[in-house]
């Protein structure tokens, strides 16, 4: 199942722009905790709405706006009224040196059961100083193990100082998507390891997700060898260290969609993130009448 609901709007808490260095996430991981928190009260819809830009995306399967999918559906039951608890929070963020654009990725729960979905968030600074998201979903996967929500997320290290037009970097990580889905139409892993960052994180199996080159090796060897990238969207960071992307995903018969985040690392662009979504299978037509 996918994590995808809204977001409270900005408040006292998810304003704060303190930091304790130019790419503290501490303000995504304030925003996805208090996210989660207004679930747990008005519901899962209606949290999703409310935390959600306009022109925010999910998978469903493929990519859509999220308010016509959460949108216009009668008010859910809420957790004290019997409804469904959907709980997450954050094990390893990022945040652009701007401040205006981040992520966080981690566990979820449902109905206080074990960790079985592990979501991704991409979050975006609104003019009112709050943060709402603008793609949102995640995977089912082992998560028994993961940190619980008392430990504190990976953050991942600053990209480069020096600014960068959000046009030129947009660019500039569009020539390395061409590049590796060129790559990846023969040896997806090889594609995505060599862009990797060592920190990343790959996902998109069961295997629970976890941070590194060597784990990383380990959740590519589970895809597909080759795969067929279609790149459709994202956006950049006002200071051009940091992108995401979105696009189609196809291989072997099936169909599913992908999405990363590219930091800006010694000049040259790294994959800090990396998942892929399977679409469901579409079911066969029925017989037709005789």
């Amino acid at each position: 199942m996918y994590k995808t609901l809204m977001a409270l709007a900005a408040t006292g808490l998810l304003a704060t722009s303190a930091q304790a260095h130019p790419a503290d996430p501490a303000p995504v991981i304030a925003a996805e905790r208090a996210f989660s928190a207004r679930a747990a009260v008005v519901g899962i819809a209606p949290s999703f709405l409310e935390y959600m830009t306009d022109d925010a995306i999910v998978f469903s399967p493929g990519p859509v706006n999220a308010k016509t999918v959460y949108g216009g559906h009668p008010p859910p039951k809420t957790p004290k009224d019997g409804g469904t608890l959907l709980a997450w929070w954050p094990n390893y963020a990022g945040i652009a040196r701007s401040g205006d654009l981040g992520f966080t990725t981690g566990p979820a729960t449902i109905n206080a059961g074990k960790p079985g979905v592990f979501y991704f968030t991409v979050w975006q600074r609104q003019a009112s100083g709050g943060w709402k998201w603008i793609y949102d979903g995640g995977i089912d996967a082992d998560g028994t193990a993961a940190p619980g929500p008392a430990v504190a997320p990976i953050a991942l290290p600053p990209g480069d100082a020096k600014p960068l037009s959000p046009a030129v970097a947009l660019t500039q990580v569009k020539a390395a998507e061409a590049a590796l889905a060129a790559r990846a139409k023969t040896d997806s892993a090889g594609a995505v390891i060599a862009a990797l960052a060592p920190l990343a994180r790959v996902q998109g199996s069961t295997h629970m997700p976890v941070n590194g080159l060597t784990a990383a090796g380990r959740e590519l060897a589970t895809r597909a060898k080759a795969i067929d990238f279609s790149p459709l969207g994202g956006g950049a960071s006002r200071a051009g260290d940091l992108v995401w992307t979105y696009g189609d995903a196809r291989w072997e018969g099936r169909t599913g969609s992908y999405v990363r985040v590219w930091q800006r690392r010694g000049g040259g662009w790294k994959i800090v993130f990396d998942q892929i979504v399977e679409a469901p299978p579409v079911p066969p037509p029925a017989p037709a009448k005789s």
